[in-house]
Formats: C-alpha cells, structure tokens, sequence
C-alpha cells in the first residue's frame, strides 16, 4: 500500500497513536521506548548516527533558542536543518533545511518508505507514536540533504523522548518550570530530572538560570557524565533593552571565548536575550558551528531570525500580538515584555487554554496584571479536543480578582470582539495556546484574513 498524494500520507501520519498529547499517560520506558525508537530509526539508516547535531530541551525558551542556534548556523554558512514542534499551521514547518519547510512530496515519499516496517512494529504490538514516526523522518531527510548541523528540539521531557537517541555536538537545557505534569510530574525536580535525561557524557551543556531545586538536578546529572556545565548568568552574561523603534531588543553577549556587541534581535522581551545568550554559548562548542562562528556573523545572523507566535507583532488598527505561552511562567514573561514594550497601551486579550495547561496559575497572573490597571479577557476555546470551557475559564478568572471578562464561542468571534473592544491605536494580544496562535494565523493567512484589520 502506497500514498498517491500528499494528503493520504498525512491522513496515515495522524492515525498513529499521539501519546504526547494525552492527559493521563504513563511517561516511562513502557510507552515512551527510546529503544524501539532506535529500531524505527534503523528502517531509514540510524541517520542520528551521521548527524552533526544541537540538542535542546526545557520546559519554555526552547523553541526561541533553537530557532536562534539555526540562524546563526545559516549566518555561518552552513547548511543547516531545525527540526521543533509543535507547528502553528502546517506540519511541514516542524522540519526546516535551509530557510525551507520539507516539501510535500519529499514528506510524501517519506511516510511511504516508512509504513511496511511501521505496520510490522503494529503486528508485533508495539506501534510506534506519531512523534517516533515523525522524528525518525525528520532525521532521515536531514542526512539525505546532507546538512551540516541539525539543530533539534525536544518534543517532551527529554530523557524518553524520541529525540534522544541523537548524540550531539552540544546540549541545551532552556528555562524549567511546571508543564505536562500529569506526564513529567508535579514537582520541578521531576520536570528537572526528565529534561537533564538529554544529558550526555563529555557532551558540553549550557543552561540558563534556574530554580535553585531544577539547577542541583541538573548539576548533579552533569557531574555525574562529565558533562562540562556553561551557566548562563554565571560563565555567560548578557545586557540587553527594548530596541526602539525597531521591534526587537539591542542586546550584548559575553563569553569564556568572546564578546558580542551591538547586537539586535526581532524578538521581544529579556527572556529572548537569554535565549540568545544561550544559542551563543552552545553555538561556540559545536564544531563546525564554532569553527565559522565570529562577532560579526552573530550580528547579521541574530537580526535575521524569525520565530513566529512568541511575541509576533502584527501591523493594523489596532495592533495584534500572538504569544504561544502557555503555563505560568511563560504567561508572565509574556506580561513583563508587554510592559516594557508597549507601556501605556491599551490591551485586550484574547485567552484559550487546553484543561490539561496550568490554566488557574495563569490566570491567577492574568488577574495580578489587572491590579496595574484592567485590561478586558475575552475567553474562547480552539479546535483542540483538550480546550477549556470559555465559561469555565471566566468564572475561574473571576475567582482569582479577575475584572472584563467576556466569552465567546470560537476563536474568530473572540478575535472580531476584542478587535471592537480595543481602540485602534490598543493592542490585542493572543495567548494561553499554541493551538490559539495557530488558528489565529491560519484565519488571518486566509482568503478573508488581511492580518491588518
């Protein structure tokens, strides 16, 4: 059995079971197997063992700093491959070579190499998970377009997630807080343990600042694989402030090697400046990476990244901001780079939620935020079969102090409404999902959706 289109190999791709996504399975070796994810890489070649790669992990920060290790990657002139998830609109983005999403027929040709042996894995019943399946691609088109670097995100955890099986030139672990608890645990050791579970012997590791509890797991995993630790706030340091009037922070970068002036980046907030501090380090222990890599390279390379969803600005009357946060912690560097970017203007947000997210922790701090002045909610709910209940989120908002909110029964209704609510020089901002900012762009990107409003 073939695929004679594009859409036939996704319809097979889905169908696969999603672990990932489910609220109450077991994370351990049982369902998340890193060994019968290296037999399913072995269809294709073990391609792993022939990449060059970056490995990042951590709970928020990751996806920002792998797109940031990619650019600098290309400013190098490297060919270079970003594979991340989850994706805002289309599948395809979650596998990049170049500045290029994988091409529908490359996919295509792909999933049907992939589906005799997926089906034997089944027969044995051991069926692998869509992310497995997805991930031993990704790696297989990376070294059949024989990139360079392959910078590769986590998808959950670390220490059982498919990724894993690559060995790498360096590994990252971003910020760690409270998310997927129901999987990794409900205390941040936990969480912890599972990303320092991408941890590898002599494999240098940069970590941003942390939580004293998450920062001893972590050190204590490196010691114990003679891991060489670069700490971010304490080996590398950083400076940075809002860019104006670019949209974007002006930032510098020091290093144990070098530093990095006069720097800008298209992102917002100071958590963006970590990020990058961050891609910096790891980028300086990545062979052919750090063999290319130079103060001005960094410099044209950093202005040149783009990361949709965290903290996009979008042009229009008023304005709109998509931000993919969402737990806790993300939700309020979301709140902290309003503040320092766009001070005095008027907001209203747009919220949705999956009920499996930290949902009262953010909105206990969409509520604190209100105490600076009241900014109006409307809540909504996305396609995701896991949404919250709009009702159900006003009325936990309003438990929390929360003043203005508002339902409505999908996204496009919420968005048109917050679009009448706010003035035209205010600002809408998108939040609480990923899946949220996916749909919002995909509405915007369609045949009606100007983005400009």
């Amino acid at each position: 059995m073939g695929f004679d289109t594009y859409e036939s190999a996704l319809e097979y791709l889905f169908g696969a079971t999603d672990y990932e996504k489910m609220q109450r399975v077991r994370y351990n070796a049982d369902t998340f197997s890193l060994e019968r994810m290296r037999r399913l890489s072995a269809v294709f070649g073990s391609p792993e063992r022939r990449l060059a790669g970056i490995h990042v992990a951590g709970t928020k920060g990751k996806g920002s700093t792998s797109a940031v290790l990619h650019a600098l990657a290309l400013g190098c002139g490297l060919r270079a491959g970003l594979y991340t998830s989850p994706h805002l609109v289309d599948l395809r983005e979650r596998i990049v070579v170049g500045r290029e999403m994988i091409a529908p027929e490359a996919l295509r040709a792909l999933v049907e190499r992939a589906q005799p042996d997926v089906e034997r894995f089944r027969a044995a019943g051991d069926a692998p998970t869509f992310f497995e399946i997805f991930t031993a691609l990704a790696f297989r088109h990376f070294a059949d377009e024989a990139v360079d670097l392959a910078v590769v995100e986590v998808g959950l955890g670390g220490r059982l997630d498919a990724t894993n099986i690559l060995e790498p030139l360096a590994s990252v672990i971003t910020a760690v807080s409270l998310d997927h608890t129901h999987q990794l645990g409900g205390r941040l050791e936990q969480i912890a343990a599972e990303k320092a579970g991408i941890i590898k012997p002599g494999v240098a590791l940069v970590c941003q600042p942390q939580p004293h509890e998450v920062l001893a797991v972590i050190e204590r995993a490196a010691r114990e694989a003679a891991a060489p630790l670069v700490l971010v706030g304490r080996e590398v340091t950083y400076t940075w402030s809002p860019a104006t009037p670019q949209v974007g922070i002006r930032l510098a970068v020091r290093t144990p090697h070098a530093e990095y002036d006069d720097l800008f980046l298209p992102l917002m907030g100071e958590h963006q400046a970590v990020n990058a501090a961050t891609a910096i380090a790891a980028a300086e222990r990545a062979g052919p990476l750090a063999e290319r890599l130079t103060p001005e390279r960094v410099r044209r390379a950093l202005a040149q990244v783009r990361w949709p969803g965290r903290m996009e600005l979008l042009a229009g009357r008023p304005d709109m901001l998509l931000d993919g946060a969402h737990n806790r912690a993300s939700l309020e560097r979301l709140l902290e780079g309003l503040a320092q970017h766009f001070p005095g203007r008027r907001l209203v947000f747009v919220f949705a939620s999956a009920a499996d997210k930290d949902v009262d922790g953010m909105l206990a701090a969409l509520a604190e935020s209100q105490r600076a002045g009241s900014a109006p909610v409307l809540f909504t709910k996305t396609n995701n079969p896991r949404a919250s209940d709009p009702g159900t989120l006003a009325a936990r908002f309003a438990s929390h102090g929360g003043r203005g909110a508002e339902t409505a029964p999908d996204t496009i209704s919420a968005l048109a409404a917050a679009r009448r609510r706010a003035p035209p020089d205010g600002l809408v901002v998108v939040c609480g999902s990923l899946y949220l900012v996916g749909e919002v762009k995909a509405h915007l990107a369609g045949p009606n959706g100007t983005g400009a409003e």
